[in-house]
């Protein structure tokens, strides 16, 4: 009788490691989906972040005056440090832009029809796709008469910096980082009600998290 139940209980012990293992594959494949449709680097966290892109930070930062180590939270919560950063396709700005490029709506943020007149299925694709370090929106290089491919290559960090720069710098040199996060997941303020419109609830309350870890890193 104790032979059959240490036999039982093994079994019952390997098939739980069986599942758990299974469980970790299926869920580490699903993080990395979730994250980017596109090729990324599988070397990632905070010590990525500081040496794939932390001597560019530190010259962007002081070309555009923004502190280094709010673009390595940044890239922390976009990309978390990958090098290449991946990609993330968003049908619903490929939706939107499509209405435009078609003449049933006037305007996407900044982008009109006259910008989309040549713009085929996957160029569409690829403006409605979030590219680089921070995660930048395609359709945001026609505010500097530039390709998609120039936020996905090795210009792609300067790029997302001077966008940044551009966008919401006021408050990043007014040492409002907390509107600054939300402006970039987001593209408002952080609310009055004081409850994040993130993707992520925490997304802005870590990113001041990791800004602390990486002063002075840079």
């Amino acid at each position: 009788m104790g032979s059959r139940t240490n036999k039982g209980l093994a079994l019952f012990l390997t098939a739980t490691l069986i599942l758990i293992c299974l469980t970790l594959v299926l869920f580490r494949g699903f993080w990395w989906r979730s994250l980017a449709d596109g090729p990324i680097g599988e070397y990632f966290g905070k010590q990525a972040v500081i040496d794939n892109y932390g001597a560019e930070f530190k010259r962007l930062g002081k070309e555009f005056d923004i502190a280094p180590e709010y673009l390595a939270a940044l890239c922390m919560l976009e990309s978390g440090g990958r090098k290449p950063a991946g990609s993330r396709y968003e049908k619903h700005i490929y939706a939107r832009l499509r209405l435009v490029k078609m003449g049933l709506k006037s305007k996407y943020e900044h982008v009109s029809s006259a910008d989309l007149t040549d713009a085929g299925d996957e160029a569409l694709q690829n403006l409605a796709t979030s590219w680089g370090p921070f995660q930048l929106m395609g359709y945001k290089c026609l505010i500097y008469d530039i390709k998609v491919k120039d936020l996905r290559n090795e210009n792609g960090t300067y790029w997302g910096v001077k966008w940044i720069h551009e966008a919401y710098g006021k408050f990043l040199k007014k040492g409002d980082y907390k509107n600054a996060f939300h402006l970039h997941n987001t593209g408002r303020t952080f609310p009055a009600n004081d409850i994040s419109k993130t993707h992520d609830p925490t997304y802005v309350s870590r990113g001041l998290e990791l800004m602390a870890y990486f002063k002075g890193k840079l």
